[in-house]
């Protein structure tokens, strides 16, 4: 479990560093070649007081293996630290293009345990044209949670240290994943995106499979037959009240359930973001069945092949303090999951909850100063829980 976790929460989020700076622009021929990314680094500091059965609760519980309740570790925000390079040339009437990314992690573990963790998050190309739309292939951040992640407070932060971070030694924190939205994830893919039509666009996309895996699925790795299939429509509209709204579907088969079962997850969510005067209100729903919780297909069935209902959402409000630039911001979020018809598993996780309130200062155009808290709360099927009190600051570099 901890293992699946760490693949799946080891993201970044290059449309970020994109989105905040232009990158290093290089003529290379008919190519021009952007280099960009970010460092960050932040010091944790946890404490938790239980030691409660929570299976998929992504709240810490106090060591049982050491005198105290509490953990410190120096590691990287939900951003891993995050090398990207892309080049786009015009050929035969059409924007052709490529990205390959890397990302060092900041945080060490001894050298005789495997010394420090790195991914490679990306590797796709594209071509199109905005008279119809784009056509991507290879490895990206999938569509399904997409926009609930970039828009989340912790994207710049730590939010949740989960299952991951307790000690250091890992690529990433979770933020608010499993809080409030599924893991979009980094996976193979094949898109389609549609020209902007005064604001509308849609996506659409073929992904690489998941497998059913988790500490009480039932579920075991396997062989899928079938893709899965994600998609979004959008709108999106400026003015001195901007804002954007989004629906979001996800639907696969899932072979390996059990070891002669196969199911299916189906979900659906819808979100929204306004701004006005410095104000900024995101909001996010999800409601499905047989995807699970946190990452798409973890613990979405029960050792008989039975679905599990899941749904969750977060609300955020923040506010950019004029001339200073300092934003402030609040949210809260919860992902809820259901035993199967038939089900008993007192210690499954019924519910991961998390608060968060944060400071995020630009001390320059590129550097960013980051200060946050967050109450986490996992409960299992039978109520008992577990809480954990996250205290973090640093920074991150966008360049």
């Amino acid at each position: 479990m901890k293992t699946k976790l760490s693949l799946a929460v080891a993201s970044a989020l290059l449309a970020v560093a994109s989105s905040a700076n232009a990158g290093i622009s290089i003529p290379a021929g008919d190519w021009t070649v952007d280099i960009g990314g970010n460092v960050n680094a932040f010091y944790i500091h946890n404490n938790s007081s239980d030691s409660n059965a929570v299976a998929g609760g992504l709240a810490n519980t106090k060591s049982t293996t050491s005198s105290g309740s509490s953990a410190s570790s120096i590691n990287t925000g939900l951003l891993p630290s995050w090398l990207g390079i892309s080049a786009k040339t015009r050929e035969n009437d059409l924007d052709v293009g490529w990205t390959v990314s890397f990302q060092p992690g900041a945080s060490a573990s001894h050298a005789l345990s495997g010394g420090s963790a790195s991914e490679f998050r990306q590797a796709f190309l594209t071509f199109g044209d905005k008279s119809w739309g784009s056509i991507k292939l290879g490895k990206d951040l999938g569509l399904f949670g997409q926009d609930a992640i970039l828009n989340d407070q912790t994207l710049l932060g730590v939010g949740s240290q989960g299952l991951v971070g307790a000690a250091g030694g890992t690529t990433t924190t979770l933020g608010r994943i499993g809080t409030g939205f599924l893991y979009a994830d980094f996976t193979g893919q094949i898109e389609y995106t549609s020209p902007n039509w005064s604001g509308f666009s849609f996506n659409a996309e073929i992904a690489q499979p998941w497998s059913a895996i988790g500490p009480a699925s039932g579920g075991t790795a396997s062989t899928q037959k079938q893709p899965a299939f994600e998609g979004n429509v959008n709108y999106a509209w400026t003015g001195d009240f901007a804002g954007k709204v989004w629906a979001e579907g996800y639907t696969q088969k899932v072979d390996g359930v059990t070891a002669t079962a196969s199911g299916r997850g189906n979900v659906w969510g819808l979100g929204g973001k306004v701004g006005f005067a410095g104000f900024g209100l995101t909001g996010y729903y999800y409601d499905g069945e047989g995807v699970g919780t946190t990452a798409l297909e973890f613990q979405a069935f029960s050792p008989t092949g039975g679905r599990r209902d899941s749904n969750g959402g977060y609300v955020q409000l923040d506010f950019t303090i004029p001339g200073v630039g300092t934003k402030i911001a609040g949210s809260w979020g919860e992902s809820r999951l259901d035993l199967a018809s038939g089900e008993v598993n007192p210690t499954l996780v019924k519910k991961n909850e998390m608060w968060t309130l944060g400071a995020y200062h630009p001390l320059t155009k590129h550097v960013n100063l980051v200060a946050e808290y967050s109450n986490v709360r996992a409960e299992n099927q039978v109520g008992a829980r577990n809480t954990s009190n996250i205290v973090d600051f640093g920074a991150i570099l966008f360049f």
